[in-house]
């Protein structure tokens, strides 16, 4: 279940109340974007692009409506942890899990990466622009590696830049880094925000 709390944040999830006790084993979540790239930097890496992401994502599929194949439940089987109910607030967790699951209870991909889809958002380092990929097809060609547009532009907020993270298409601020549990890889758009301050290995 999704839940927007006032000052939650990664070591206390749920508000000040909660705590990461007994939650070795699942996504770090409540991370504002800032603090993504800065615990990426941190560790001598980056933020994919919003292509990369899609390119591990996929596993070495190409054309499938699912980073896992064609069906959302292959013979009944489920692939990820997706919400089930009534969004965001009811999740009845026919997929084994109400809420998020720890890392890695479904099938890795082909590339062996586990939870591309479902689960919890991540991050790109793309800026989101609603018409990114049609500028692209506009101009011709096939783009190879796109690195995401120079600048944002939501039509529903334009005074707002907007980074991509994946697996829903929707918006939220970059400090509301709430999880959501959903079935495809797709875009979404969040807008930068304060940092926390804190941020730790």
């Amino acid at each position: 279940m999704v839940e927007l709390c006032a000052r939650a944040n990664w070591r206390h999830p749920l508000g000040p109340a909660s705590n990461i006790q007994g939650k070795d084993k699942y996504p770090v979540v409540q991370v504002a974007y800032e603090d993504a790239a800065a615990y990426a930097k941190w560790a001598g890496q980056r933020l994919p692009t919003e292509a990369e992401w899609e390119f591990a994502a996929r596993g070495g599929l190409a054309g499938k409506p699912f980073v896992w194949g064609d069906k959302f439940r292959p013979q009944g089987k489920w692939m990820a942890n997706t919400h089930q109910g009534h969004f965001p607030n009811s999740d009845t967790g026919e997929d084994g899990y109400a809420g998020i699951a720890p890392v890695a209870q479904y099938a890795a991909n082909g590339y062996g990466l586990y939870d591309m889809a479902g689960n919890v958002w991540q991050w790109t380092s793309d800026w989101y622009r609603a018409d990114y990929y049609q500028q692209l097809v506009t101009a011709g060609g096939v783009a190879r590696n796109p690195q995401g547009p120079p600048s944002a532009f939501d039509p529903d907020e334009p005074n707002q830049p907007k980074r991509v993270h994946r697996e829903d298409r929707s918006s939220v601020p970059t400090s509301t880094a709430h999880a959501t549990l959903w079935a495809r890889a797709a875009r979404a758009r969040s807008a930068p925000a304060p940092t926390i301050s804190d941020f730790a290995a």
